[in-house]
């Protein structure tokens, strides 16, 4: 019963995104081959700059949804589930959303339980928010930290799924209560083999120890040059526009 209403949840949500917001999407490389929405196991959103990032799910289909409401697992700053209202919001937005401290602890440990054969991680793996001077809320630069390799390493096969967030902050930046409506979201998207991903990125590490390191390196490499961003616009891009997915995809 969980499943059902959490899919009419998203598909409400997806509703008042798809009504209120513009949305600008891309894929890096072009449109992959077949059903570019089939067979995810992870999706890594970067770039992580508000609370309101579930408007993006405008950009995915009905049939990614209703995934991500039977089978979606989503790690959950602890300190976002205990606000009153917010809490109670972000517990809904997928099949078994995981309370977690930022320590690598037992909360963390029952993340990778929750990855089955048909479960599908979404993560957003620097762990914390943009404020509007391009750091996080203690001044340090944003990072991504090393729990996403966990994760991988969890995952034996499928696709990944890197959503390339441009940013929200023109639509509600962190200690704004309300969103402005009517503006563009943009976002890029990548598909990427896991299994060969995963491999390409321990040969280049070499050791198990370092391959953690190899991850978030080569993800904030792909943040840095994908993420649509206005200096990344402004210097060109060679992703390739696609329409998102309309009201009944």
């Amino acid at each position: 019963m969980r499943k059902y209403f959490i899919f009419l949840f998203l598909g409400a949500l997806r509703l008042v995104a798809l009504v209120f917001w513009r949305r600008e999407v891309r894929w890096v490389g072009g449109v992959p081959a077949g059903d570019p929405w089939r067979g995810y196991r992870v999706v890594c959103l970067l770039n992580h700059t508000s609370l309101f990032e579930w408007l993006f799910i405008s950009v995915v289909p009905l049939r990614f949804v209703w995934w991500v409401a039977r089978h979606g697992v989503v790690p959950a700053a602890e300190k976002t589930l205990n606000r009153p209202l917010v809490g109670w919001f972000f517990r809904f937005i997928a099949a078994h959303v995981v309370s977690i401290t930022r320590e690598r602890d037992h909360t963390w440990r029952e993340v990778l339980t929750r990855i089955d054969p048909d479960s599908m991680v979404l993560i957003l793996p620097e762990g914390r928010m943009m404020r509007r001077n391009g750091l996080d809320s203690e001044g340090r630069p944003m990072t991504v930290r090393g729990g996403i390799a966990d994760i991988l390493e969890a995952t034996p096969g499928g696709a990944m799924l890197v959503a390339y967030s441009g940013g929200l902050h023109h639509v509600q930046a962190p200690g704004e209560r309300l969103p402005r409506p009517f503006r563009t979201l943009r976002m890029n998207l990548e598909r990427l083999d896991l299994a060969a991903y995963r491999e390409e990125l321990r040969r280049a590490a070499g050791t198990d120890a370092a391959f953690k390191r190899a991850v978030v390196a080569d993800l904030e490499r792909r943040r840095d040059l994908h993420c649509p961003t206005e200096e990344n616009r402004a210097r060109g891009t060679a992703c390739e526009p696609v329409s998102p997915p309309g009201m009944a995809s």
